[in-house]
């Protein structure tokens, strides 16, 4: 899946809360429909088959509660894609990356192979489809999350490479597969942000603690012999590694897909500490060594994820809204916040909060450029009908479609319509905060569980209303700019 993720230490963030966040990005000519779900305990199954795979998997008997973001559409896996569980732990599954020949001769990916003659069928390893059913309800730290995976990496195998968040309180973990078996992950420092586009982001890694402490670094137990056997040691190092020249790709549709995005997600948290632009530039948008990790210059907030995540180039002659590039430049790189959009779930786990209400789940659907970003909090097991009700028929009474409908109305006149999705965007962020504040100030007051149910459904309520009138405007503007369009006094 074309996605992108953005990752913030609890030193680098506003509140002190980790916040991870992934657009869940369709591929290429599709549009897979979402919607938010409260996974029970008594319903999450003990023996998991996937559809892509055709693997069975038994799982613990002892489950915890968790939100995901399951597929409408059930016929090609479940795809719950992102979610914080009841011990408040977070994930988000997946980014898929990249790699290269020489990995995939090492170790290979495990794919489903169907029966063929008298050959029985095999089945295939774990993948997107799966990660975050088998994983999520049985972690209890963000650390947890990564051995356990692990653990299924070795014994299963996967299908495709991918790059996979957890989160608590105190840590965010960064999970990058190697092959069909192997991986690395690495502890993002508490004062720092990542940046990840579909490529292979891991720019360092220490061996050493990976083999001792493990205080920031994790990896399979055979990598030193793995890499030494198939000539992965690409550096003079063989203690701290270069991850991304040893496992990862270096094509030039990188350059177009991937690189630029990482470009700009920097070039707006770091614009004085990194020269990003003209001859002198230290990065552009195509290089292959903007750091996976950096301080950014300011505490970054939810309202800078959004941003970031809904980038269409702004400010620069690629963007395909602007003015300051031709027909070249403004269709050079794809953006980040591109068309085909799921949603876009931001993982916010505040420790300063008792554990009740420590845990919010952002939530946007279709594209970002359009859409509106609502706060749910996540120690419940009712969610509004507004996020969970999607079906695969068109109706503007769910937050999918609403958005889809939106995004493809607003966007053939944007510069017209720009003043009122900036209104909206406005709008429901200025809500989310005032109800946040509202909610915690209720909770700590009361204790009583009953105020997040209400508070969640206030602002659902509240984010329809404001997407209703957002159709309305946007449609008034479109429908008036018709290429039909003719009144007597046209002639």
């Amino acid at each position: 899946m074309p996605c992108t993720t953005v990752l913030v230490g609890k030193k680098a963030s506003y509140d002190g809360s980790t916040m991870i966040a992934r657009n869940d990005d369709s591929p290429s000519g599709l549009f897979e429909e979402k919607k938010l779900v409260e996974v029970d305990p008594k319903k999450q199954p003990r023996k998991y088959k996937s559809k892509i795979a055709k693997l069975t998997i038994e799982l613990p008997d002892d489950p915890l509660r968790y939100t995901c973001m399951p597929n409408v559409d059930p016929s090609h896996g479940i795809w719950p894609a992102a979610g914080i569980n009841a011990e408040n732990v977070a994930m988000t599954a997946t980014e898929t990356i990249t790699t290269n020949a020489r990995v995939m001769g090492a170790d290979p990916y495990v794919e489903y192979r169907p029966a063929k003659g008298n050959k029985k069928a095999v089945a295939g390893g774990i993948g997107e489809e799966d990660l975050v059913a088998i994983v999520l309800p049985y972690i209890h730290s963000a650390r947890e999350g990564v051995e356990r995976l692990g653990a299924l990496l070795a014994e299963y195998g996967t299908y495709e490479p991918n790059g996979i968040a957890f989160s608590d309180k105190d840590e965010i973990w960064w999970l990058e597969t190697i092959g069909g078996h192997h991986f690395i992950a690495k502890r993002v420092p508490d004062d720092a942000y990542v940046t990840m586009p579909n490529q292979f982001g891991l720019d360092t890694f220490d061996l050493n603690d990976a083999y001792g402490a493990q205080k920031e670094n994790i990896c399979s137990p055979d990598l030193k012999d793995f890499m030494a056997k198939n000539h992965l040691y690409l550096g003079k190092d063989e203690e701290v590694i270069n991850p991304r020249l040893a496992f990862g790709s270096h094509d030039d549709s990188d350059h177009v897909y991937n690189t630029p995005r990482a470009w700009f997600i920097e070039r707006y948290f770091n614009p004085r500490t990194i020269v990003w632009d003209g001859p002198n530039a230290q990065y552009t948008p195509e290089s292959d060594d903007i750091p996976w990790h950096l301080v950014p210059e300011h505490k970054i907030t939810v309202e800078d994820v959004k941003y970031v995540l809904s980038s269409h180039f702004q400010g620069t002659p690629y963007d395909p809204y602007g003015k300051k590039g031709d027909e070249n430049t403004k269709h050079m790189y794809r953006p980040i916040g591109v068309n085909r959009t799921s949603f876009l779930g931001l993982m916010q786990i505040r420790g300063y909060r008792p554990k009740e209400i420590a845990a919010i789940e952002w939530i946007g659907f279709a594209s970002n450029v359009f859409n509106g970003f609502v706060p749910f909090y996540t120690n419940t097991i009712k969610v509004p009908a507004y996020y969970g009700n999607t079906t695969l028929r068109i109706s503007t009474d769910n937050f999918y479609w609403a958005s889809r409908l939106l995004g493809a109305l607003a966007d053939p006149h944007f510069n017209l319509n720009s003043i009122f999705i900036e209104r909206y965007q406005d709008s429901v962020a200025d809500f989310a905060h005032q109800e946040i504040t509202k909610i915690d100030a209720e909770y700590l007051k009361t204790k009583d569980l009953s105020v997040i149910d209400k508070g969640n459904q206030v602002l659902a309520d509240k984010v329809q209303e404001y997407t209703d009138k957002a159709l309305k405007d946007v449609l008034y503007v479109t429908s008036m700019n018709m290429k039909n369009a003719f009144a007597r006094s046209d002639n």
